[in-house]
């Protein structure tokens, strides 16, 4: 049995004080929405019991989906890199950046160099090399016995009111001959990704512009689960593949407070193993409900997975 535990969009706060001509781009905007909305959403000691909560459960590795920092200041970016060292060793913990990690030009080459050992495929140098500042560090694979996390990045800079992501041609090619790559190992194949892959799963600029490419090659090559963050809300859908439904789920943020318009924080808790000549998976949800309460498994359920 394989424990795999999912979060996102922990937006860590509270915001280091920016210079002046930090603020001098789209970050203003940023800036002023967490003084007046965010810091009361996300403020608090959420996060830390999610996490005490989640390290009890004792998962086997744990995935970050995204949006680690808000505006993506460089002293965000390392007091992330901080938090990734206290969440877990780097072969146990498993993270794709978010739109909020490319906030600005050049901030997500900045991330993925402070987060490199979280992101990195197996068998890649420890020390980043030049091409970590490109697209070409993804999807990363990373092979946990049965279990293979594929890691997808969709973060990328956009102008001011827009948070969308997109894939892109190349990256869309090298998923999809890994993906075939790995069911030919027969190994349990998970997604990594920050936006959701639906054209309507949020407002036209949040969304994953080229989520019909990703649809495409999920159902021609196949996979067996998907994991996303971005919308702040719990969710499951399916994209069909060439052997059933591929499971989509998405997880609130794991700092929202209860009782706002948003679902309160929680996490995902999958347990995956392998029967016969399929799979069976449970998930099970962990989080605050809306009454404040401590955090407690919330529901249950098991996951069709497409047959092999």
């Amino acid at each position: 049995m394989f424990k795999l535990a999912h979060l996102s969009d922990p937006h860590l706060g509270p915001l280091p004080d920016p210079k002046l001509l930090q603020l001098f781009s789209k970050r203003l905007l940023g800036y002023l929405n967490w003084q007046r909305n965010r810091s009361k959403i996300m403020g608090g000691n959420h996060l830390e019991q999610l996490i005490e909560d989640m390290k009890a459960q004792a998962p086997d590795h744990i995935a970050v989906t995204g949006d680690l920092v808000n505006i993506a200041l460089p002293l965000e970016i390392s007091g992330a890199r901080a938090w990734l060292d206290e969440l877990g060793a780097p072969d146990q913990v498993s993270v794709v950046p978010g739109n909020h990690d490319a906030y600005v030009r050049g901030a997500v080459k900045k991330a993925r160099t402070a987060w490199w050992p979280y992101m990195r495929g197996d068998g890649e140098d420890d020390v980043p090399s030049e091409k970590v500042g490109s697209e070409a560090t993804f999807p990363y694979v990373r092979k946990r016995g049965d279990i293979a996390i594929i890691g997808v990045t969709t973060g990328r800079a956009t102008a001011p009111w827009f948070a969308s992501g997109r894939v892109g041609t190349k990256q869309t090619r090298r998923l999809r001959a890994i993906l075939e790559e790995l069911a030919e190992e027969k190994l349990f194949r998970v997604v990594l990704i920050h936006h959701p892959p639906f054209k309507n799963a949020t407002k036209w600029h949040k969304r994953l512009s080229d989520a019909s490419r990703l649809r495409t090659v999920v159902k021609r090559a196949g996979a067996e689960l998907i994991l996303h963050g971005h919308t702040h809300i719990d969710s499951f859908e399916n994209i069909e593949g060439p052997n059933g439904p591929v499971p989509v789920i998405g997880v609130p943020s794991a700092t929202s407070a209860p009782g706002g318009h948003k679902p309160a924080a929680r996490y995902n808790l999958f347990s995956i193993a392998r029967e016969n000549d399929g799979w069976t998976c449970q998930m099970e949800e962990h989080g605050y409900d809306e009454s404040g309460g401590p955090v407690k498994p919330l529901s249950q359920r098991d996951i069709a997975v497409p047959s092999t």
